[in-house]
């Protein structure tokens, strides 16, 4: 790989172009490609989980009517073709309404959701290959975490990291297949920068505007890369300029995050893989509760209380939801998914879609309150500890903790496991068969042999 000379890349934000515009993928570790493959089969379940959800339905129908009418690129749960930019824009929406797309700890942020579906639609677009795409979506991820990182934890209050961050991460992926030398790479992150947004507003009012997110994150991305190919400008310092992201959006921003060992830190196999079906914050206290549950085998009405010990974060993000409305918000109330694992000992998407509102679960849900725990808070956002408090009607008071929850990288799926997620996720929606999710999962595997990528579904 390539190492920009100082004249040639004086700012972070060079450097970190530079090394997605040179990744190759004879550098690249065979683990962190193995990484990669089951990254994409956990996010084409995702994408396919989406299908049918209101909010996904109507940005599909909006892309349908606004781009063209055929192409290359597939969207995956209607299955038609359509150009790069429409079909990224919806597979986005797509991936992250079921709450089961991958999450880096450090960084906030979920890579899965912004960078395949732009890579994807253009691979297939472009007839790039396997090797390629993987090498793409590499690029982005180890972007979009390092920019998430580098924006920190005040960002996080108010910005919603996927759809900021995200940007970047899809115009790494994008550049990198259209082979944007290290200069036009740092133009498309000038542009992608340039239109970033996610404010967390929407979790007060049960709005949709979570699907645009992503969706916003991969068009523009791709879109900035696209025209940085054509010559097209943008800042060069968008991160750490005086008026860039770090400044206008983050008090912590920290610019040695930005560049940290590039091309020996691979952050993409840090990437965690959600096991329940909500809000990555609710995970370490679900963890730790069904730790208690299975336990003391304790039956619902057993439980008086359930303190959450949580980290800031949790906070700011769950607080603002008491009393949710829709499914999808009550995949953001700490109460109601610790009331699905009391009652169901699971919180996947049939729980929340069936019993969010059981009288049951709400009872429940009242039971549960978060504070603030220190050691929680001070390990943050590196690690994720997961620590609650019971109190039984006998009066017990009795405690669950985990260091790592299900799912992330020293506690995490296996192959069988992802496989099995990613085809359950597929069937529920019906937007593919088991045998059809085999075949894609064999095809994913295989991606390192395929000379030309295409459809997903022939």
């Amino acid at each position: 790989m390539r190492r920009p000379t100082e004249e040639a890349s004086p700012t972070p934000t060079a450097d970190l172009a530079a090394f997605a515009a040179d990744l190759a993928y004879n550098r690249i570790p065979a683990a962190v490609i193995g990484r990669a493959e089951d990254l994409l089969i956990d996010w084409i379940g995702s994408a396919l989980a989406g299908k049918g959800a209101r909010a996904v339905m109507a940005i599909e129908r909006f892309a349908a009517a606004m781009g063209a009418a055929s192409g290359r690129s597939e969207v995956l749960i209607t299955r038609r073709l359509t150009s790069p930019l429409m079909a990224a824009y919806v597979n986005a929406a797509s991936s992250h309404v079921a709450e089961q797309d991958d999450v880096h700890n450090a960084a906030v942020f979920h890579p899965g959701a912004v960078v395949f579906p732009p890579a994807l639609a253009m691979a297939q677009e472009l007839g790039a290959s396997g090797r390629d795409l993987l090498t793409a979506a590499i690029a982005g991820y180890e972007v979009g975490i390092r920019v998430g990182e580098f924006l920190g934890r005040s960002h996080y209050k108010y910005f919603h990291t996927t759809g900021t961050a995200g940007t970047l991460a899809a115009a790494a992926a994008v550049g990198r297949l259209l082979r944007l030398a290290p200069e036009q790479m740092g133009n498309a992150f000038g542009s992608a920068g340039m239109q970033a947004a996610g404010l967390w507003e929407f979790l007060r009012d049960a709005a949709d505007s979570k699907q645009l997110h992503t969706a916003h994150a991969a068009a523009s991305g791709l879109a900035a890369a696209c025209l940085a190919g054509d010559g097209f400008t943008g800042a060069k310092r968008i991160l750490e300029g005086a008026q860039g992201m770090g400044a206008g959006m983050s008090s912590d921003a920290d610019a040695s995050r930005i560049t940290d060992r590039l091309g020996t830190r691979w952050a993409i196999a840090e990437t965690s893989f959600k096991f329940h079906a909500s809000c990555r914050h609710t995970h370490p206290a679900a963890d730790a509760l069904l730790q208690v549950i299975v336990q003391r085998d304790l039956r619902p009405e057993q439980i008086a209380e359930v303190v959450a010990h949580v980290h800031q974060g949790a906070l700011d993000v769950l607080g603002p939801v008491i009393d949710p409305m829709t499914v999808h918000q009550a995949k953001f109330s700490m109460g109601t998914v610790l009331a699905l694992i009391a009652a169901f000992r699971q919180a996947g998407i049939p729980e929340f879609d069936r019993h969010f509102r059981d009288a049951t679960v709400v009872a429940l849900r009242d039971k549960v309150r978060m504070e603030l725990d220190r050691e929680v808070d001070a390990a943050y956002p590196t690690r994720w500890i997961g620590k609650v408090t019971v109190r039984t009607t006998s009066g017990e008071a009795l405690h669950g903790r985990v260091d790592e929850p299900k799912g992330d990288p020293g506690n995490t799926l296996s192959r069988a496991e992802l496989d099995d997620k990613a085809i359950r996720l597929a069937s529920y929606s019906s937007a593919a068969t088991a045998d059809e999710m085999r075949t894609i999962i064999a095809g994913v595997r295989g991606l390192p042999d395929v000379v030309k990528v295409g459809r997903l579904f022939p």
